[in-house]
C-alpha cells in the first residue's frame, strides 16, 4: 500500500481533481517529509556575497556571515557557491527556520537586521543579496529518492512517509501540495520596473511565487552508476540548469541558479553535491517547462532510464523542495549587485 503525499491533517475535501493517472504505479519509490502536526510553516532564507569576475571572496564577508549563526542559529544551513552567466561568483548562505517567529527573534538577537539595513553601498567592494520566504506549511511539498537522507527544510522532518502514490507522472508536484486541494494557485499579471536598478534595491514581490530548490548527491555512487551519472544525468541537468539562467524568460523562470554545496570554512565542494534554486511566475510556468520544454524532457527521460538501467537500485540521492508563496511573504533586496542578479532584472 502507498502513502498519500499529502498528510491527513492537511487534507481537504477537493474542489480540483488530481493528476493521478487511473491505477498509477510508480517504477520506483519516492519519499516525503513528515512534519509536526502543528508545524505552520518554514521560513527559506537566501543570504549571499557577490563578487565580480576575478575578484577572490575576501576572508571577512564569510566571516560576518557566520557571526550569525552563533548564537541564535537557524534550524537549517547550508553553504553554497554559483558562477551566474556575467561570471560573478556568487557565495549564499541558505537557511531555514521552523517558524516565521523564530526567524524574527533571530533576526533581532543575531544582529542581522542592525546590520543589513546599516550597509552603505558606496563603501561595499561588492554586492550583497537577501532573498527571504515565508511559507505556511500547505504551500510546501518535498520529494526525494532515498528515506534516510534530508535535505533542506526535511531536516526538520519528524520522520519520512513510506513510499508514495504521487510521483512520476506529469501533474504530480501540484497533487502533493495541500492548498492546490481547493487553490489553483495563480500567478499574476506583473510588470517589471524597467528603471536602472543600482545601489540598494528592493523588489516587490509577485503573488503565487513558485520556488524551487533541486539537488543531486551522487557521492555514495560507485562503478557502473558513478560512470553513468557523470557521463549522462549530469551534463543534461547542467543544459537545464543552463538553458534556466540564459533563457529562462522563455518558460517564466525569473532567476535560477546552479549551486556546488561548499565547505564555509574553505569556500570549496565539500561533496559531490549540486542543486538549482530558481524561482518562476507561478506554479503554472514550472510545471509548464518541467512537462513540455526539451530541456527538461531529457533531464525527465534521462533519469528513467538511469534508474531502468540500474533496476531501480541507485545509490545517487535526489531531492526537491518547492514553495509557492504570496507576494506578501517575500522579501527580495539587493545591494550593489549586477542588474541581472536574482529578481532584479524582472
Amino acid at each position: 500500500m502507498l502513502d498519500e503525499a499529502i498528510p491527513s491533517h492537511l487534507s481537504r475535501e477537493r474542489t480540483l481533481p488530481v493528476k493521478t493517472p487511473p491505477s498509477h504505479d510508480p517504477p520506483f519509490p519516492a519519499y516525503v517529509a513528515r512534519f509536526c502536526p502543528h508545524a505552520s510553516g518554514f521560513v527559506f532564507a537566501v543570504v549571499g556575497a557577490q563578487y565580480a569576475e576575478g575578484s577572490v571572496p575576501d576572508e571577512a564577508s564569510r566571516l560576518k556571515l557566520g557571526s550569525f549563526l552563533l548564537a541564535e542559529s537557524p534550524s537549517v544551513v547550508d553553504w553554497a557557491s554559483a558562477t551566474d552567466p556575467k561570471g560573478f561568483t556568487n557565495i549564499a548562505l541558505l537557511a531555514y527556520w521552523s517558524s516565521a517567529a523564530a526567524y524574527d527573534k533571530w533576526l533581532v538577537e543575531s544582529g542581522f537586521e542592525t546590520w543589513w539595513t546599516s550597509i552603505d553601498p558606496e563603501k561595499e567592494s561588492h554586492g550583497w543579496f537577501l532573498e527571504v520566504f515565508r511559507c505556511p506549511i500547505d504551500r510546501f511539498e518535498t520529494i526525494f529518492s532515498d528515506s534516510d537522507v534530508p535535505e533542506g527544510a526535511a531536516k526538520m522532518r519528524t520522520h519520512s512517509s513510506g513510499p508514495i502514490k504521487e510521483h512520476h507522472y506529469w501533474g504530480a508536484m501540484r497533487d502533493r501540495i495541500p492548498t492546490a486541494q481547493t487553490n489553483e494557485l495563480r500567478g499574476e499579471n506583473f510588470k517589471p520596473d524597467d528603471s536602472a536598478r543600482y545601489g540598494r534595491v528592493r523588489v516587490p514581490g509577485r503573488e503565487n511565487l513558485a520556488v524551487i530548490r533541486s539537488g543531486q548527491d551522487w557521492g555514495d555512487t560507485t562503478g557502473e552508476e558513478r560512470q553513468l551519472y557523470l557521463t549522462t544525468m549530469q551534463p543534461v541537468l547542467k543544459a537545464g540548469m543552463d538553458f534556466l539562467q540564459q533563457d529562462g524568460e522563455e518558460v517564466g523562470c525569473l532567476s535560477c541558479r546552479y549551486m556546488d554545496v561548499i565547505e564555509p570554512e574553505t569556500l570549496q565542494p565539500d561533496r559531490e553535491r549540486t542543486f538549482g534554486l530558481a524561482y518562476f511566475e507561478d506554479l503554472a510556468s514550472l510545471e509548464n517547462w518541467s512537462r513540455n520544454h526539451s530541456s527538461h524532457l531529457r533531464i525527465f527521460g534521462t533519469f528513467s532510464e538511469y534508474a531502468s538501467r540500474l533496476n531501480g537500485n541507485i545509490s545517487l540521492r535526489l531531492f526537491h523542495e518547492v514553495f509557492v508563496v504570496s507576494k506578501d511573504d517575500q522579501y527580495l533586496e539587493y545591494i550593489g549587485c549586477h542588474p541581472e542578479t536574482g529578481v532584479l532584472s524582472q
